[in-house]
This record gives structure tokens, sequence and C-alpha cells, in this order.
């Protein structure tokens, strides 16, 4: 009996050549780092800037010459980029890359803070922190419903008109009602109509998903803009006026043991207290859908499930599973998430007007992305885009030398600069955007 030999093939690795990805951000911070230190350092003044732990002026305080201050975080980032140009060892790239930004944005506080008038040279951290958790929720409720359709297998382009829809269906029939939860319910719903014409025409249609997405984003900026003018400009009373939600406080605790032992509030606590724990409904269930979300995809048969179906729906479906019902129940559940998500802004600051989503819908997309498609990432990067738009804000409230147009940009190249620049090669869900054909 003769055996036939096969020939070994060697495999040689890809040689990735000198200029990686992790040393190209390394001169990119190298750059950031000199600008901070040579450009900040000299706009900067000799005045201290202040970071209160507080909410005032008053309070603890963190003080630093602000000439020192933006020399000193300059010369970091300028250190960080050079031990990634260096060639640091992978594992310690996101901890270096997140060191070398906080500098730099630590530099640029310095040079803005103590050139502030007086009066306004100091940065309440609490209102900082409070700013961003508030404007991030839309985000967290948008890259939430992506999650869980991108996940299915089917792009979410409509995420700002879910938010527009929801945030409107909010307003309106929280005012006709007078019920904060009627609003809410509505909302959802209002939502989950929008991602019932995406499902049924990318799904059952097969329609393009992105053009789709992109038609009912116009369609409920149509929509709600004629019925704001109709209704709630001659009316605003009745139609535009729903009842907020307000915010929690968690109270402290007497426990009947050590001789009455007492919890301080949750709410007392130094920066993250009156931040994280006197805030509202939509606060805290944003942070809990993040959770199950999370423990859904990860530990349930429902989330293995929608992962397969997301990844290789044929295989999926030999398997037994109900692949274009999953996908309708997941993109209407997300439009759900999306509508409540919207009421945040009606139902607990703002009231109505036409298109206020202002294309935040699109920012949590970039959010998904920045997330690589995960409930925790897309919160963490909800977080960072709700940062910058949160520092636009402070910014202009101190009259920054900065123009107000620039400003307002602040957030929008905060995505960019998050997508293009630091998300780095990420793979979306094999199969998203796919429509799948039973055979």
């Amino acid at each position: 009996m003769s055996t036939t030999a096969v020939p070994e093939v060697a495999v040689t690795a890809v040689d990735e050549g000198f200029w990686t990805r992790n040393r190209k951000i390394g001169v990119a911070l190298l750059a950031l780092g000199v600008l901070a230190a040579v450009l900040f350092g000299a706009l900067a003044t000799d005045q201290h800037a202040r970071f209160t732990l507080s909410e005032t002026e008053g309070g603890a305080a963190l003080e630093i010459n602000g000439t020192f201050g933006a020399i000193l975080f300059g010369v970091i980032t300028i250190a960080v980029g050079a031990a990634l140009l260096a060639g640091a060892p992978k594992r310690w790239f996101a901890l270096l890359l997140g060191a070398g930004l906080v500098a730099f944005v630590l530099s640029f506080l310095c040079w803005q803070v103590s050139a502030a008038p007086e009066g306004r040279n100091f940065m309440p951290l609490v209102n900082v922190v409070r700013g961003t958790f508030i404007l991030a929720l839309p985000l967290i409720f948008g890259a939430l419903a992506g999650v869980l359709c991108e996940r299915s297998g089917v792009v979410n382009v409509a995420i700002e008109g879910q938010l527009l829809m929801g945030a409107f269906s909010g307003a309106l029939f929280g005012s006709m009602s007078g019920s904060v939860w009627v609003g809410l319910v509505a909302a959802a719903i209002g939502g989950a109509s929008i991602s019932v014409l995406l499902a049924v025409f990318s799904i059952r249609y097969l329609v393009d998903q992105v053009v789709m997405g992109i038609v009912l984003n116009l369609l409920a900026v149509g929509i709600t803009g004629f019925l704001y003018e109709r209704l709630m400009q001659s009316d605003a009373e009745k139609y535009n006026s729903a009842p907020r939600f307000g915010n929690w406080e968690f109270p402290s605790l007497t426990l009947p043991i050590f001789g009455g032992w007492e919890i301080p509030s949750l709410s007392d606590l130094p920066l993250i207290g009156p931040a994280l724990f006197r805030g509202n409904i939509f606060l805290y269930l944003g942070l809990l859908l993040v959770l199950v979300i999370h423990l859904a995809l990860t530990r349930t048969r429902w989330g293995l499930r929608t992962r397969a179906v997301g990844e290789h729906p044929t295989a999926a479906d030999t398997l037994g599973v109900k692949v274009l019902r999953l996908r309708y129940r997941n993109v209407i559940l997300a439009g759900m998430v999306a509508g409540i998500g919207g009421a945040s802004y009606t139902l607990a600051l703002y009231s109505f007007t036409k298109n206020m989503i202002g294309g935040k819908g699109f920012i949590a997309l970039a959010a998904l992305i920045f997330g690589r498609w995960s409930p925790t990432g897309a919160l963490l990067a909800a977080l960072f885009f709700g940062f910058a738009d949160q520092l636009a804000t402070y910014l202009g409230a101190i009259g920054s030398s900065i123009p107000s147009q620039f400003l307002a940009m602040l957030p929008y190249l905060a995505t960019i600069l998050a997508v293009a620049g630091l998300v780095g090669k990420v793979r979306a869900p094999a199969a998203d955007g796919k429509p799948y054909i039973k055979g």
C-alpha cells in the first residue's frame, strides 16, 4: 500500500511593517502633545484653573497654574505618543491611548479655564458629569436599538427617526392624557411604528436597508413637523405641555445595629453622587437596559439565536431557528427602546420642537460602531460623545475665545475622530445588512 506524501506548506506571518496602527496613533499623539505644550501653554494664563468637586465655585477643588498645567499635560501627551511610537506592547495600547487623550483634554482645559474671565475661571465637575449623562441618554438608547437590530442582521439607520417619533409621541399623548406613564408608553409605540416599517420593507420586501432607514428618517421629520405645526403650535397648552418625570434621590438609611448605624445617602457621594444618584427614570432605565441586553445576548437562548442569525442565518435556520420571525421581533423591540430614548427629551427636559433630535440618531449609530456592537461598548462610546457635547456647552458658558460655530461642531468632530481614527479595524456581524431568503 503506497502512501502519498502531502507537501508541507510554510505559513509565514504577514509583516505589518514598521508603521503599524499603534505607531501611527503614537505620531498623532506626539503632534497633539506638541500642539498642547506649545500653543495651549502660550495661550494659557498664570491664573489658576480650578476644577471644583461641587456644582458651584465653592467647596473642595483641584487647582493648577494654567500655563504650567497646559505645558505639563502636553508633555504627558508627548510621552504617551513616544511610548506608542517606540513599540509599546499591544496589551497597553488602550490604557496608553486613554491616558494620552485625557492628558490632551486636560491641557486644553487648563488653557480655557485659566483664560476665562474672573469669576468664571472654574469648572464644576459635578455639573460636567451630570450633563454628560443627560446628553448621553438618547445616545445610549439609540445605540442599544442599533445593537438589537444589527446583531440580528438588520442595519438600523432609522435610529434618528425612531428617537424623533418617540419624542413627539411622548409629548403629544403625555400632554393630552396628563400622565407621564401614558406618554412613556406612547413614545415606545411611536418608535416601534418606525421599526415596523423598517422590518416589513427590509425583511419582507428586501428593500435596501440603508436607503430604507434614510427614507424613514425623512418620513419621521415630515410627519412630526406637520403635526407640530397643526396641533402643537396652535394649542401648546393642550398638545405640547407634557408632565415631566422628576429626579429620584437615594435617601440615607439607618440600620438597627451598632447603635443605629447610618448609611449616608448615595447622592451625597463626592462628584458621582449628584450625577448618578439624583437622576430620573431614563438614567436608571438606560443603565438597566445595558446590563439586561448584555446578559441576554451572552447568557440566554434568545441571545445565542440572535447572534447566530446575525452571523450565519442559513446555519441558524437549519437548526430550527425562525430567522425572519426573530428579526421582526428584535427590530420592533429596538424601535421601542429608541422611542423611550426620544421621550427622555420631552418627558424630562424640553417641550417638543421640530427636528429636535438634531442628528443624535446618527451619533448613536457611530457609538454603536465605536462600541463594537456591544451594549457596554455602546454605553462607553455614548458617554464619550455626551462629554464632548457637554464640553461644548461649558465652553460657551464661560465665554471661550473659540468661535461658537466651532463649539457647536465639537460633538460631531469627536464622532468623526472616534470612528475614523480610534475605532481601528472592526467587524460588523457577518450577515448585517444582508436580506435572508429562505431556500
